[in-house]
């Protein structure tokens, strides 16, 4: 998943009060403790760093990494800081994709928690980025970590380890359990671990609730703007758009060519658009981001949240933003494109695949009907590459929220903690179907205009690594304490 995909969609909004705020120091918006190089970190930030850089420094993809490498690399660190070796244990469907499930005793008062990141990474080219940057090398340069996995999710798993291993440390013996499970194949591939362990080993990850990837912050022109916590998805959906003829040779040229018929179709695709579905929810968040708005974006985020929405103001919000968009309708878009057989050939087939975000409720089978009448060519299938999985939100626990509001109001005062439904898909999914709610929280904060999760110079700032791991830290600690 991650951040490329993140769409905020309020709930409610948790906003520190000044009650709140007067128990504890106040930093300045946006920085606990600015780090901004190795040198001036301490004994527990050096370790995540360390543990970061092995982590991003291992190759993880499906085609040619190996999760059990990055799982055998952090049970070693585990077992170095005193765990037994009956709490640290790597586990998989074969060697290459094996998933790490390490636990810290607590006193029993309470069911686990479960702290919950992938190993696996998107695929990553030296080419596709820039000359001076290695995908599997971490790089530290103008104050951001940059390589594959910085931002999704390598940050994450090495912030659940070292601050697992500070505990241990410290000599925190919780109320509950916290299990740390790190799996593989969330981006994709055939041996999920979230899945095979909840198939295979529920009892090592069974746990009262989840945290996960898919939250974290917004920043904006250098503004926190909302600390998200991730209650919800949009169901993933894919279909195969494909034209089939006899082809021919190349020297004979004819108007029934595959990949003309496709493109053609494609084109009319993409100006499909689903119709705007205001629900309360959605209402809701605009209500509660106008606030952090001025001037025109604001006006309109007020307008759509009324009981009449606008939909002129609708049509600008989406048009302004993909995330906006993405919050009020159900989205499909062309993702991989294939076709032809040989140079010196007419195709005989040409193939598209569509990537369908749902909105909860949304029924696939009417999507499709939707993605026919766009294309209008009875000579192009459409085939769903996989059945959507849909899970239920997860409820939003006083206890949780009340503990994400307040270490969020101590590190960044005055940034609202944002309940909202992402676009993406997490392994997230996975859980909450097997009846563990999960929350997509980190305290890591991106810039919503620079999102590079998936893509070319992944990265993430330095002083975000620094104070996601700080807010974990505290967060955790506060949801297993006494």
């Amino acid at each position: 998943m991650r951040r490329a995909l993140i769409v905020p969609i309020l709930m409610a909004v948790w906003a520190p009060s000044a009650a709140a705020r007067a128990g504890h120091p106040a930093p300045g918006q946006g920085a606990a403790r600015p780090l901004q190089a190795a040198q001036s970190l301490g004994p527990h930030e050096q370790a995540a760093r360390d543990i970061f850089q092995e982590l991003v420094e291992i190759d993880t993809t499906d085609s040619s990494g190996s999760t059990t490498r990055a799982a055998e690399a952090m049970a070693s660190r585990l077992r170095a800081a005193g765990f037994p070796e009956s709490d640290v244990l790597v586990v998989g469907p074969n060697a290459r994709k094996g998933n790490l499930v390490a636990r810290l005793r607590g006193r029993g008062a309470r069911r686990p928690i479960l702290l919950l990141a992938h190993l696996d990474v998107v695929e990553a080219r030296r080419e596709d980025w820039s000359p001076d940057l290695d995908p599997f090398a971490l790089t530290e340069r103008d104050g951001y970590f940059y390589g594959r996995g910085t931002s999704d999710d390598k940050n994450q798993a090495s912030i659940w380890i070292a601050n697992l291993i500070r505990y241990k440390q410290e000599g925190f013996v919780p109320d509950r359990d916290i299990i740390v499970a790190l799996t593989a194949d969330e981006e994709g591939g055939d041996s999920n671990g979230a899945s095979w362990l909840l198939a295979n080993h529920r009892a090592l990850v069974d746990a009262e609730y989840a945290l996960n990837e898919g939250g974290g912050g917004d920043l904006k022109d250098g503004r926190r703007i909302a600390n998200n916590v991730q209650a919800a998805e949009k169901v993933y959906f894919s279909v195969a758009l494909e034209a089939r003829n006899p082809g021919g040779h190349s020297a004979l040229p004819r108007r029934d060519n595959a990949i003309y018929q496709l493109s053609a179709a494609l084109t009319r695709l993409a100006a499909l658009e689903f119709p705007i579905e205001l629900n309360e929810i959605a209402k809701a968040y605009f209500a509660g981001m106008a606030a952090q708005q001025t001037g025109q974006l604001a006006e309109d985020m007020k307008a759509v949240a009324g009981p009449s929405p606008d939909l002129a103001a609708a049509a600008r919000l989406a048009a302004a933003s993909p995330s906006y968009n993405a919050v009020m309708r159900s989205t499909c878009v062309a993702t991989q494109l294939s076709g032809g057989h040989a140079e010196n050939a007419l195709p005989q087939s040409a193939r598209a695949v569509v990537n369908c975000r749902l909105l909860p409720g949304a029924d696939p089978r009417a999507v499709e009907r939707a993605l026919r009448d766009a294309i209008a060519d009875d000579g192009i299938s459409i085939t769903p590459v996989s059945e959507p999985v849909p899970s239920p939100a997860s409820p939003l626990r006083p206890d949780l929220m009340d503990a994400i509001r307040r270490h969020t109001d101590e590190m960044w005062p005055g940034v609202p903690v944002v309940p909202f439904m992402a676009s993406s898909a997490t392994d997230g999914m996975h859980f909450r179907n097997a009846g563990i709610p999960t929350y997509g929280v980190d305290g890591t904060f991106f810039d919503v205009d620079d999102v590079r999760a998936h893509g070319k110079d992944e990265r993430l700032g330095v002083r975000e690594y620094f104070e996601g791991l700080e807010f974990l830290y505290r967060l955790v600690k506060t949801l297993s304490g006494p």
